[in-house]
């Protein structure tokens, strides 16, 4: 059995406000084929299929025509958990149809924990699978009224260890032939190294759990939510297998990656990974504006044919005009999607930085609060709890 172990795919996303349609619309074409290519059996996505909780049209049909067209695959069960940037109610409202076509959907903690745990047998050989979904505070933890930052974290983080031992119970429980396990999860777990297209999903550390506290039970932990690829803890079983789609400039210096697990007499024998072709050039070009334009011939496109994408990080003692810049880049097939000073953060307030993007889309909603303190002086550094109180009600807006 072959199971294939993804995440992250936030159809929708839009770069610097541009789509990302088309390089979306290609890894599906992709993966679809290298899912017949492969005989892939299963298909893990762990969270954060959609960018946003109310997905375009497009993104929805995007969605769905991908799901439809492996029904004719040798892919026959797909298991789809919720991550923070999906709505629950959006991936699990045409569940039961999906349930037709051998598709598990789990968009949000169930109130029966074996809900979240399913036993699947192909080729002869079965696997136990525990899809937890992005645990959200409300789903796993009873509020009590006045209680300290200090006792909401312990609680929390212990109420996310906990769903996690009983998911692990429960997998105990019906494998009754000591198949492999694994499970899903969407979270940060410490020791991973993010990007700038993720943003905490907790308050603090709230929720930020380690390598060690997962159940030992599971012979493989699929994780989403962290962009780069990577294995959590030296324990080569709990991975990020990272989103298929660059989504930030900032995830330039390393490859995208799928996971494949193979499954032979009961045990995990093989985890592999597999590099996704880049579907568009990204080019981040920094200097002076001279040193960036002589640059720009280096600039090409691919076989895909998508326009290149540019970031340019401009070093300048001063402030300075841009028009020789773009006037220059009009000759090439590429396009400019943001220009900045690299030191413009620490000689300019928030308004004169807003008021130079092409929109205040450009920044995260905690790096306009950090950038605010700064300016009126107020010490974030060591005031860490007025933080973390302006991330618990970012938070609670997102998830409503």
């Amino acid at each position: 059995m072959k199971i294939l172990h993804t995440a992250d795919w936030h159809l929708g996303h839009r770069l610097h406000e541009q789509s990302q349609f088309e390089e979306q619309s290609l890894f599906l074409n992709w993966i679809e084929t290298y899912i017949i290519e492969q005989k892939i059996d299963v298909l893990l996505i762990s969270g954060d299929v959609f960018d946003t909780g109310s997905p375009s049209n497009q993104s929805l049909e995007m969605y769905y025509s991908f799901l439809v067209k492996l029904n004719g695959t040798t892919c026959k069960s797909i298991i789809i958990t919720g991550g923070n940037h999906d709505s629950p109610g959006t991936l699990n409202a045409p569940k039961q149809i999906l349930g037709a076509l051998s598709i598990k959907v789990i968009g949000k903690a169930t109130e029966d924990i074996k809900d979240e745990v399913f036993e699947i047998e192909i080729n002869n050989e079965k696997v136990i699978i525990a899809a937890v979904p992005y645990l959200r505070d409300g789903d796993i933890r009873r509020a009590v009224a006045g209680e300290t930052f200090d006792e909401l974290t312990d609680k929390y983080k212990t109420a996310l260890i906990n769903h996690y031992n009983s998911a692990a119970k429960q997998c105990e429980t019906i494998n009754k032939s000591n198949a492999p396990v694994i499970a899903m999860g969407h979270l940060f777990a410490t020791g991973g190294s993010i990007s700038d297209s993720e943003q905490n999903i907790y308050v603090g550390t709230l929720g930020h759990i380690g390598a060690q506290d997962f159940p030992t039970y599971f012979d493989y932990v699929a994780l989403g939510h962290l962009h780069r690829p990577q294995i959590i803890g030296n324990n080569d079983k709990i991975r990020y297998s990272g989103s298929p789609n660059i989504l930030s400039f900032s995830e330039l210096k390393y490859d995208k990656k799928i996971i494949v697990l193979t499954i032979e007499n009961n045990k995990i024998s093989s985890i592999e990974d597999a590099i996704i072709p880049h579907f568009r050039n990204f080019y981040k070009l920094e200097g002076t504006i001279d040193a960036c334009i002589a640059q720009f011939t280096t600039i090409t496109d691919n076989e895909y044919n998508l326009t290149p994408w540019v970031e340019i990080a401009l070093k300048e003692a001063n402030t300075v005009n841009t028009d020789d810049l773009k006037n220059a880049a009009e000759q090439y097939p590429f396009e400019i999607l943001k220009i900045a000073l690299k030191k413009q953060r620490n000689t300019k307030g928030i308004e004169e930085l807003l008021a130079e993007t092409k929109s205040i889309k450009e920044l995260l909603p905690m790096e306009v609060f950090e950038l605010k303190c700064e300016e009126m002086g107020y010490d974030l550094k060591n005031n860490p709890e007025v933080k973390d109180a302006f991330n618990e009600i970012l938070q609670s807006v997102k998830n409503q």
